[in-house]
């Protein structure tokens, strides 16, 4: 099974660790290489890595901006949707996916699966706040996707 065309959320910490970055890099390639719309918030960090692992898997990836400016957005964002709206650009983007990887983070992160909950939204933790009931916890980019496919069957 592909997932062609699904729009995949990866959200998480605006600036993080060398293992972070390379596990949302995964993350990003393998829903990539699988067809997945990449959604992102757009900046730095899990933002980053994911839009860069699907954008070298010649993915589809799209940064739902805080701000009003272009240049703002990571080089990997290959669609930019730019709302001058801050954090409240939290609902846009989980409104826009079908479900949700969450790869560490702070509070933004945390308001964003809380948001996909409320929406009746897959939430696939990884490495992110814990012990949140209807997150589906998994240990790596590979059960990210196992998970994902799993939704989907």
């Amino acid at each position: 099974m592909d997932l062609k065309n699904k729009r995949i959320g990866i959200i998480g910490s605006g600036i993080v660790n060398k293992e972070i970055y390379e596990l949302a890099y995964k993350v990003g390639k393998l829903l990539a290489e699988k067809g997945a719309i990449i959604y992102t918030g757009g900046l730095g960090g899990v933002m980053e890595a994911a839009s860069k692992g699907a954008f070298e898997a010649g993915g589809i990836t799209v940064g739902i901006l805080p701000g009003h400016k272009a240049e703002d957005a990571n080089p990997y964002v290959k669609i930019l949707v730019l709302t001058d709206m801050g954090h409240a650009r939290n609902v846009i983007l989980i409104r826009s996916v079908e479900m949700v990887v969450a790869i560490a983070g702070g509070y933004g992160t945390l308001s964003e699966i809380a948001l996909a909950l409320k929406m009746w939204k897959p939430v696939i933790g990884l490495k992110t706040w814990e012990n949140i009931p209807g997150v589906h916890y998994v240990n790596s980019a590979e059960e990210v996707l196992s998970k994902i496919l799993e939704f989907l069957s």
